[in-house]
């Protein structure tokens, strides 16, 4: 049987889109092995660290850059995902970083609006020639704080971005005027959906004020032709082993113990691509 990957159509919507939604891209079984190796893996919970939304919230996250051979690992390499990732940006791929966003019921904080090549751009990365893969863990719904975006921001290229509290947010003017423009769509995703999105892309998310956790997955990809210009605290092109889909399935909960050793974490005080920005003035 041949691997999963984006058709045409998928990928021409995600260009003039910015992003393609994909419903059951990992199977129930696939999604379960994500959702225990996460929620199990004690390693994952001590690395966290939060990111203060400016709005009395905090998101908590995990951070990682090479993807190892655990249960993560396997999902950020499978071939359905990078082999979509390549037809996307047109070749080789490489593993930039991924990371586990835990919002958690009633405390998980707010993502301001924002693009990641907002705060990519200052890693020395020359073009936008990413792409990031959000795979849903939980339910996302409206009410535990799915992912927003504003279809076709991409094509405004890259925005001024500022801190608003721990976090780096687009020009507020800019983000008004497009909302004007541009629709807004609330991306809600059932378990082992995956949402692709263009690295230029608007989005947010609410705070988390439900009685149910919003946890997903997020590997972000390079090509291989965009290798950074100079070294930052994420990684310039390193080949990718890339796995079979079966591969999930066989690494499967045996694995969950070797997650914590397997992946290169990547601290709060080493993730300096928001801190680079201009802090945001209060009002």
């Amino acid at each position: 049987m041949s691997p999963f990957l984006l058709t045409d159509e998928q990928a021409a919507r995600y260009h003039q889109d910015g992003y393609v939604l994909v419903n059951g891209l990992f199977d129930a079984e696939e999604t379960d092995l994500l959702r225990r190796a996460a929620k199990e893996d004690h390693e994952l919970d001590r690395r966290s660290f939060g990111r203060a939304d400016g709005e009395g919230g905090t998101v908590r996250l995990s951070l990682w850059n090479h993807p190892g051979d655990g249960v993560y690992g396997m999902f950020a390499r499978c071939e359905r995902v990078v082999r979509s990732a390549e037809k996307l940006l047109g070749g080789e791929v490489y593993h930039y970083h991924s990371k586990m966003v835990m919002k958690d019921a009633k405390v998980g904080g707010a993502w301001a609006w924002h693009q990641d090549y907002g705060y990519w751009y200052q890693n020395g990365v020359l073009e936008p020639l990413l792409t990031s893969v959000f795979i849903a863990v939980d339910p996302c719904t409206r009410e535990n704080g799915c992912l927003q975006v504003i279809r076709g921001s991409h094509r405004c290229g890259r925005i001024d971005h500022v801190l608003t509290g721990d976090q780096a947010g687009a020009d507020r003017e800019r983000v008004t005027e497009l909302l004007k423009r541009m629709p807004l769509d609330y991306v809600e995703m059932g378990p082992g959906a995956a949402l692709f999105f263009h690295p230029n892309l608007l989005h947010r998310s609410d705070r988390n004020r439900s009685d149910n956790p919003r946890w997903a997955m997020i590997c972000c990809y390079n090509a291989a032709c965009n290798d950074p210009y100079k070294e930052s605290h994420h990684p310039r092109y390193t080949p990718l082993a890339v796995v079979s889909d079966a591969a999930i399935k066989a690494v499967g909960v045996k694995r969950f113990a070797d997650d914590a050793s397997d992946v290169a974490w990547l601290e709060d005080s080493e993730d300096a691509s928001a801190r680079r920005l201009v802090r945001q003035p209060p009002g």
